[in-house]
């Protein structure tokens, strides 16, 4: 395939904005921390990066960096997720999480069941060091029914207009999530790397979308790394199930021995328009679909 021009790429580089940036500190081994993630981002004239951490909610370090003014040229956003070191799926930790910075609420990745049966027989999200072995979470109870707990969660999100994640839940229970969040006033619906560890169909990606859903594609896997699971003609078979207006990146970087999460966007831009997509294509997918999901910029997110 042909290369895209470096000089296209630096500028579809200008505003783009990372929703999924693993900057430590952190128990899992990070190449940088979140204020060198956030200088990168800036240098390379990206718009926005969230900072991800799958065991401490991140808004305080948004703070921090606001008031030592590292913030002036990229905004640093916060998230939780709702994971054991938390309380699991606990009101009592979002509450503070999205008065605090968070704009993403993130169901349990590392703790949800899911995740955890599919990292049976190998390490998914490995540890610097032996932790705890994860409670296995789910959303659901033995009738399929959403627990007390997520109705309530769902309740704040609702009412901070921040952004719902379905984390590592498998597609099964982000059915009863998604519904019940509509019925609750969340606007803002996301699916993170919908084929891996979720386990979502095409088909399931079409109705995601049909149902207010955004689609985030992790860069990791598809550019060359240790962490590559997908070729380019599936990535486009997800694109093109999702929409070009509802899909976009997230890096998904951040850890040691990777691409930093500039690199990965640099590449996942080469990639996109080497695959046949236009610059206002790629333009939407790294950047403007991100804003109107978390609200960057405007007060809802588009229907």
């Amino acid at each position: 395939m042909p290369q895209a021009n470096p000089e296209l790429i630096e500028s579809l580089m200008q505003g783009a904005i990372d929703l999924h940036c693993h900057s430590g500190p952190s128990v899992m081994a990070r190449a940088v921390n979140h204020e060198q993630a956030l200088e990168q981002a800036a240098a390379a004239g990206m718009r926005a990066v969230l900072f991800k951490d799958h065991y401490y909610p991140t808004g305080p370090f948004v703070d921090v960096l606001k008031d030592a003014g590292k913030a002036t040229k990229a905004e640093p956003i916060g998230s939780i997720v709702l994971n054991n070191s938390v309380g699991g799926i606990n009101p009592f930790a979002v509450e503070p999480a999205v008065k605090t910075g968070a704009k993403v609420v993130w169901m349990p990745t590392v703790s949800a069941a899911n995740h955890i049966r599919e990292g049976h027989r190998k390490s998914l999200l490995p540890t610097k060091g032996k932790m705890l072995k994860q409670v296995a979470l789910t959303v659901v109870d033995a009738r399929g029914d959403l627990l007390d707990p997520v109705k309530h969660v769902l309740d704040i999100i609702a009412e901070h207009d921040v952004v719902l994640s379905c984390g590592h839940l498998h597609i099964s229970e982000v059915w009863p999530l998604f519904d019940e969040a509509k019925k609750r006033g969340c606007n803002r619906l996301l699916v993170n790397h919908p084929s891996y560890t979720v386990g979502a169909s095409l088909s399931d990606m079409k109705e995601l979308v049909s149902m207010g859903a955004w689609i985030e594609h992790s860069i990791c896997m598809f550019i060359p790394n240790r962490m590559k699971v997908y070729d380019e003609a599936f990535l486009k078979a997800m694109i093109e199930a999702a929409g070009v207006d509802r899909t976009f990146f997230g890096s998904d970087l951040g850890q040691t021995n990777a691409p930093l999460p500039v690199e990965g966007f640099r590449q996942i831009i080469g990639l996109c328009l080497s695959i046949g997509y236009s610059e206002e294509d790629v333009r939407k997918m790294v950047g403007t679909n991100a804003a109107l999901l978390a609200g960057l910029g405007t007060n809802k997110a588009a229907a």
